[in-house]
């Protein structure tokens, strides 16, 4: 098919693709972030007050299929979020690993999108793999999450968790300045 110049109709591409080529972009590079939503407030001491936030986008040997962002959290290098291509879209995964780089016994939990979302925002509801885990872990709270990236190129990238209880969490990343690189998570090889 050509268009009113003669030129052949360019193929649209899917919001699945156009956001993974939006983050490979930063391939290599990483980014500081601050907490801009956490609700409730737990009474628990939380984990991210007063740490330095980054995130790393650097598994990025196949960027079309799937990008590994490690989430450094101060000191703790035990989470990389892996967002890969699928038929329908999206997944997104959460592999969680100790220092000695084993697996955490709650890891590689997440969803696949359920639409088709947009270049700039994609929503990933917990699979019935992680609900089994987080039951057969007693963490009732996580069996109706739903997870989120945002990304606007060159301004912010935002990850979120939210549940229909009320529960709200999003980290934003600030992509218009790379900062330094930080160390390889656990687990993976430097």
């Amino acid at each position: 098919m050509a268009d009113a110049g003669g030129n052949a109709a360019t193929a649209a591409v899917a919001p699945a693709d156009q956001f993974l080529a939006g983050l490979a972009q930063y391939c290599g590079q990483a980014f500081a972030g601050r907490v801009i939503a956490n609700q409730p407030q737990s009474s628990a001491p939380d984990p991210f007050d007063g740490k330095i936030l980054v995130m790393h986008v650097r598994g990025c040997d196949s960027p079309q299929q799937e990008l590994r962002v490690p989430f450094h959290v101060g000191d703790d290098h035990s989470r990389t979020w892996v967002i890969s291509r699928t038929d329908s879209g999206l997944r997104l995964k959460h592999d969680h690993r100790h220092a000695d780089g084993s697996p955490d016994a709650v890891t590689m939990y997440g969803g696949d999108t359920a639409q088709a979302g947009s270049a700039g925002r994609q929503e990933f509801p917990v699979d019935a793999a992680s609900v089994a885990m987080f039951s057969a872990h007693g963490m009732t709270a996580s069996l109706r999450n739903t997870w989120a990236m945002e990304l606007v190129p060159g301004q912010r990238f935002v990850y979120e968790l939210a549940r229909p209880d009320g529960r709200l969490f999003q980290v934003e990343f600030d992509l218009s300045t790379p900062v330094q690189l930080p160390p390889a998570p656990w687990g993976s090889e430097a």
